[in-house]
């Protein structure tokens, strides 16, 4: 063993800031697992009602569950892909079992989005909406076929592409219920507006930080000239037998932002799409077009009897 992998495989003190990072990380993941499992005791108990039976929610526990312990996993075994760097030297932090895990949640999670989008659809009517549920997840599918491409070649254009497509399919969710916005009123329409913020908080992050990130990484490696891109074949062997324990912040310090929105607010965003799906017999109420007809009724009712 060479003096410079002793270097970067040593352990991890408390003394390196990355310790607390990922702490940290460990922290919220396993709060967010007890929320799952809190959720999962009061909605899978609770009458369903107009759902039919448990089998909707239960869905989305199911999904919502993939996606929460997936991010766990990859929060208690940090890694990053193409640059083949983890936290800790186990076969578990090599980059075919994490983007593995990885492709799995992050299809789940999009599912979520697609049958929230898909019931308020149905319910209002809005075909904005429903064609937004049926777009999003082929287009996550698009995103992981080029994330697996970055992480087999180690060609960092395939990660700008992936998280650019990420950007079109939830520009896609946020017009989706912008469309909504007007067919629901009081604590539904709050909600739904704190979502759009969110997503457009999303798309910022992703257009002036985490795609910039990736170009310019691929700018650096056309100009540099002398880095190797592996063939698929090759880097599937590579993916699975090659991993890089550092703890060194300098190489950790791009990855820090995104990792940490990542296994947190977006893991809160699929804890309370479970909890919104499970609100559907409480959605009606605050339907704006009820109103609109029942004004329009009593509209005419009075110009039917100045006509008599």
């Amino acid at each position: 063993m060479s003096l410079e992998w002793r270097a970067r495989s040593s352990s991890l003190a408390w003394s390196n800031p990355l310790a607390w990072w990922w702490g940290l990380l460990t922290m919220v993941s396993g709060v967010n697992i007890a929320v799952w499992f809190l959720l999962y005791r009061q909605l899978h108990e609770q009458p369903i009602g107009s759902l039919g039976s448990t089998s909707s929610i239960e869905l989305m526990l199911l999904l919502c569950a993939a996606y929460v312990f997936g991010c766990a996993f990859r929060s208690f075994l940090p890694r990053a892909d193409v640059q083949r760097i983890c936290l800790f030297d186990t076969w578990l932090s090599s980059v075919v079992v994490g983007r593995s895990v990885a492709t799995v949640a992050e299809i789940c999670f999009v599912a979520q989005w697609a049958i929230i989008l898909r019931q308020l659809g149905t319910m209002t009517g809005a075909d904005t909406t429903l064609n937004a549920a049926w777009v999003i997840v082929p287009l996550i599918i698009i995103a992981e076929c080029f994330s697996w491409h970055a992480v087999l070649t180690t060609h960092y254009l395939g990660n700008a592409i992936e998280n650019s497509i990420w950007a079109v399919a939830f520009s896609v969710v946020g017009i989706g219920l912008c469309r909504l916005l007007p067919e629901f009123d009081g604590p539904v329409r709050v909600v739904l507006a704190i979502a759009i913020i969110g997503i457009a908080g999303y798309l910022a992050f992703l257009m002036t930080i985490d795609v910039p990130m990736y170009l310019s990484r691929w700018r650096a490696d056309v100009a540099d000239g002398s880095k190797l891109l592996l063939r698929p074949l090759e880097g599937l062997r590579d993916v699975s037998t090659r991993w890089v324990v550092t703890h060194d912040l300098a190489e950790w310090k791009d990855e820090i932002a995104w990792m940490s929105l990542y296994f947190s607010a977006a893991v809160w965003a699929s804890l309370a799409l479970c909890v919104f799906y499970s609100l559907e017999d409480h959605l009606p109420r605050y339907r704006t077009e009820p109103v609109v007809a029942s004004w329009s009724s009593d509209a005419l009712a009075v110009v039917g009897k100045q006509h008599r």
